[in-house]
């Protein structure tokens, strides 16, 4: 998550929500290794889907070379939305940790719950709450001083 927090903080500074993926491959009789690192990059690329998952996710799959990454832990920042909740269920991420929630638009079981839906093929194990003040304070001072710029 540190890693994750680190990228939030790249994003923020090149003037993008900041939030940071890492993704993490866990194999059996291997130690585990960062296959894929990312941040929002929605403003920069002017593409609406360039959220850090889903960034991390395309990056982890070239990386192993298969779209499933069941062996592999998402560390986000900030509680996945429902596209990449759906990234997430159809990469088959084994496991996701997250940071803060967001009530909005959270589909990890804040404001729905994308990942735990009993008729999908996979559901990942869902840790929040990991460092989640220091991600909060991330995105509220980002918002707050996006907010003082317009007026």
């Amino acid at each position: 998550m540190s890693q994750a927090l680190r990228l939030a903080r790249q994003a923020a500074e090149a003037g993008e929500a900041p939030v940071g993926a890492v993704i993490v491959r866990e194999r059996e009789g291997a130690p585990p290794e960062i296959i894929a690192r990312a941040h929002n990059q929605v403003e920069q690329l002017k593409d609406a889907t360039a959220h850090a998952e889903m960034i991390a996710i395309t990056q982890a799959e070239a990386g192993v070379g298969d779209r499933r990454l069941n062996d592999c832990t998402l560390y986000v920042t900030k509680e996945p939305c429902p596209m990449c909740a759906g990234a997430i269920v159809l990469s088959r991420v084994g496991r996701v940790v997250f940071g803060c929630r967001d009530e909005k638009a959270g589909a990890a079981g804040t404001a729905m719950n994308l990942l735990n839906v009993p008729t999908l093929n996979h559901r990942p194990e869902v840790v929040a709450g990991v460092r989640a003040a220091e991600a909060r304070e991330l995105l509220q001072s980002f918002f707050k001083a996006r907010r003082a710029e317009e007026e």
